[in-house]
């Protein structure tokens, strides 16, 4: 199988993420068999919310990113197989802890841990896939993928708390969205892909670029979310529409929407943050046809995205980098 990529920047050529897919099919074959290893416990709750989540579905992008940056390089060792599994690990946790602060019921199509087992299990197994990410870390014996996933796992914590202070809060800045949405979301990819580097021994100029490549892949990743809780098919999404709004989060549309709309426009969206108003959803998607708004959104995770091809120029060529520049452009293309 090849992926090429012929004008990177072409954001109008389609990207099928089933043959990123296909081509790291066997590696992720193996991450999943050291997932389901690790997810084994005496505690029954645990195995039963541990199986639901990972097998619930996702496009398992940051494991991915891990066997995809360290395939890049050349890497001949095994242990990114145990490195994916710890990503997938701790994004896992996050999602359980997320939807209990967000109190979701529903993720990807199905009812969440929460929903089903109650939020203290849910928090409680969080832990748990946290504290065994961490022993898995220290079986590889390596104190720089420590360094980075304990400071990765740090930020993600402050980003949902910084989150929280957000919440019903129109007020909230650009700048305070994108700090969120970095430590919250991006973080995360921008470690996987510099773990492929480190596990790799590759230079301190190619690990900084793969970092910088996941930071900017995330943060496409996450403005786009944000954007398809407004434009997407419900169906496809695997989520409510609306539910950023019904939870009151100012997201970049809503941000860029009450600084260009009209001033009824902004009291508007103003209210509806404050009150987590999802029945105001119809008349602000206007409102963020009408501004720009929208328009905006998509431009920006489009910069992303192309900060995070950029990222990859000195590495070279081969179908693992094609298919990291391909996983840029998708992030912008996808409707799901």
């Amino acid at each position: 199988m090849s992926l090429t990529v012929t004008q990177a920047q072409n954001t109008q050529s389609k990207v099928d993420f089933k043959l990123i897919q296909q081509l790291m099919a066997p590696a992720m074959q193996k991450v999943d068999e050291e997932i389901l290893k690790q997810l084994s416990s005496d505690v029954v709750l645990i195995n039963q919310i541990g199986f639901h989540i990972v097998n619930s579905g996702g496009k398992r992008l940051r494991p991915m990113l891990v066997a995809l940056s360290a395939d890049a390089l050349n890497y001949q060792g095994e242990n990114h197989t145990v490195m994916a599994a710890v990503i997938e690990f701790i994004h896992t946790a996050t999602l359980l802890h997320d939807d209990v602060v967000d109190e979701s019921d529903l993720r990807r199509g199905e009812k969440t841990a929460n929903a089903i087992w109650g939020n203290a299990a849910s928090v409680l197994v969080g832990d748990f896939l946290y504290s065994r990410a961490f022993e898995m870390m220290v079986s590889l014996d390596m104190m720089r993928v420590m360094d980075i996933l304990s400071h990765t796992t740090n930020s993600i914590a402050e980003g949902e708390v910084l989150q929280l202070l957000n919440i019903n809060n129109p007020d909230t800045s650009e700048e305070k969205y994108l700090e969120v949405i970095h430590r919250k979301t991006a973080k995360l990819f921008e470690a996987a892909t510099q773990l492929g580097a480190v596990l790799s021994n590759a230079e301190q100029q190619t690990e900084n670029a793969m970092a910088v490549y996941g930071l900017h892949l995330g943060n496409a990743f996450q403005i786009m979310d944000d954007m398809l809780d407004y434009i997407a098919d419900p169906g496809e999404l695997g989520k409510n529409l609306g539910d950023d709004l019904a939870e009151g989060k100012p997201t970049l549309p809503l941000i860029h929407a009450m600084q260009h709309g009209t001033e009824s426009q902004s009291q508007l969206i103003k209210k509806a943050i404050k009150e987590g108003d999802r029945s105001a959803y119809s008349d602000i998607l206007n409102i963020l046809k009408d501004s720009g708004s929208l328009e905006y959104t998509e431009i920006f995770a489009e910069n992303e995205a192309t900060k995070a091809i950029a990222a990859l120029s000195g590495i070279a060529d081969s179908q693992h980098k094609d298919a990291m520049e391909q996983l840029a452009l998708f992030s912008i293309q996808r409707s799901y």
